[in-house]
C-alpha cells in the first residue's frame, strides 16, 4: 500500500534524509520512531505531498505522489503534530467545508451518510452542534482524526496524535487508532512509546536521516538482547545457586529476583557478550542438583530498543529485515 524508495531530501548543504526505503502493506499498523530532528516529519511530509523528494519515489495504492499527486492524495488521510482545524466552526460545518476541500462525490444524502459515519467512527457524534474551540483537547484531536477520514482514504498517516493529551484521553485516541487499523493502513508517528507497543505490529526507527531499524517490537528486543542476558528459575538454596553459576566461565554477574514458586528463585544472568553460556550453567546446576525449572531471553522495553538504536549516530544499528 505505501513504497517508498531510497527517498532523500536536501535543504541546501544540509541533509534531511538519506535513502530511506521501506514498504507497508495493506492493513499494517507501523510505528514511526526516532529523536527529534531524525526526519520522521520529513518522510511523512514527502509521503503526503507536502514536500518534493531530492531523489527517490514514494507511492501510495501505487500511484507516484510526485508524478501524479491529486490521485495520490484521495488514498491519504493526514492527521499533522496541530490537527488543522477551523476553532470558529461547529464540528458540523468543519466537516462539511472538509467534505467540500477534498472534492469527495456525492449528494446531500450521500454527504450526511459519510460524515454521520465518519463522527461515529471517532466518538464525536454528541459534539457536532458545538464549536470546536470549546471542545476538550481529546474532542479536538478526534476532529483531527475526524478530517482524515472524510473521503473514506486507505492509508492513515498520524503525526503525534496524542500530544497534550491527558492519560484517560490518550487511551480514548488509542482505542479509536485500534479500531480504525481494522481495514486501513496506518502509519503512527509518536514520542510516547507505549503507544506503539500498545498499537502497532511493526516499527520502523530513523536516526540521523537514516532508516536504522525496521522489524516487529519483539524481534528487535531479541536480536540486541542476544542470549547474554538470561532469566532462570531454579529451586534450591538460593546462595549455593548463586555461588554454582558465578563458578562458570563467562559468567559477569547473578542477581536473584523474586521466589516465583516455593523453594524456587528467579535469577538474572548476564554473560559476557558473544558468550553462550547456557550449556556450562545447565551443566553446573545438573551436577549439583538444582534443577531449571524456566530459562528465557530477558526481553528489552521498547524504550531500551530505542535508546540502544539511536545512540550512536555514526554506527546505527541495523534491524533484522
Amino acid at each position: 500500500m505505501i513504497e517508498v524508495s531510497g527517498l532523500t531530501k536536501t535543504y541546501g548543504n544540509k541533509r534531511g534524509i538519506t535513502d530511506i526505503t521501506f514498504s507497508i502493506d495493506e492493513g499494517e499498523i507501523v510505528g514511526f520512531l526516532g529523536p527529534n530532528g531524525a526526519g520522521k516529519s520529513t518522510t511523512m511530509n514527502v509521503i503526503t505531498g507536502y514536500l518534493s523528494a531530492t531523489a527517490g519515489a514514494a507511492r501510495v495504492a501505487g500511484i507516484d505522489i510526485l508524478e501524479n499527486p491529486l490521485e495520490a492524495k484521495k488514498h491519504i488521510g493526514y492527521l499533522p503534530q496541530d490537527p488543522p482545524l477551523y476553532l470558529d466552526m461547529t464540528v458540523n460545518e468543519y466537516l462539511d467545508f472538509i467534505y467540500d476541500i477534498k472534492g469527495v462525490k456525492g449528494g446531500m444524502k450521500e454527504r450526511k451518510e459519510h460524515i454521520d459515519k465518519v463522527c461515529e467512527m471517532v466518538g464525536i457524534s454528541q459534539v457536532r452542534e458545538r464549536v470546536i474551540n470549546n471542545l476538550s483537547g481529546g474532542y479536538k484531536q478526534r476532529c483531527g482524526l475526524a478530517q482524515a477520514l472524510v473521503g473514506d482514504p486507505d492509508v492513515l498517516i498520524l503525526d503525534e496524535p496524542t500530544v497534550g493529551l491527558d492519560p484517560k484521553q490518550i487511551i480514548e485516541i488509542r482505542n479509536v487508532i485500534k479500531d480504525l487499523g481494522k481495514n486501513r493502513t496506518i502509519i503512527l508517528s509518536t514520542h510516547i512509546l507505549q503507544e506503539v507497543s500498545a498499537v502497532c505490529e511493526r516499527v520502523l526507527v530513523i536516526n540521523n536521516g537514516r532508516l536504522v531499524a525496521d522489524d516487529t517490537p519483539t524481534h528487535l528486543s531479541a536480536m540486541l538482547t542476544g542470549d547474554h542476558k538470561l532469566e532462570y528459575r531454579i529451586a534450591g538454596p538460593k546462595d549455593k545457586i548463586i555461588a554454582c553459576i558465578r563458578s562458570v566461565d563467562g559468567v559477569k554477574s547473578v542477581t536473584p529476583t523474586v521466589e516465583a514458586e516455593p523453594g524456587a528463585y528467579e535469577y538474572l544472568v548476564e554473560s559476557a557478550e558473544h558468550i553462550d553460556a547456557r550449556k556450562l550453567i545447565f551443566q553446573s546446576l545438573a551436577r549439583a542438583g538444582y534443577p531449571v525449572l524456566l530459562l528465557k531471553n530477558q526481553d528489552l522495553s521498547l524504550e531500551d530498543v530505542f535508546i540502544r538504536l539511536t545512540a550512536d549516530k555514526k554506527s546505527p544499528a541495523k534491524g533484522a529485515k
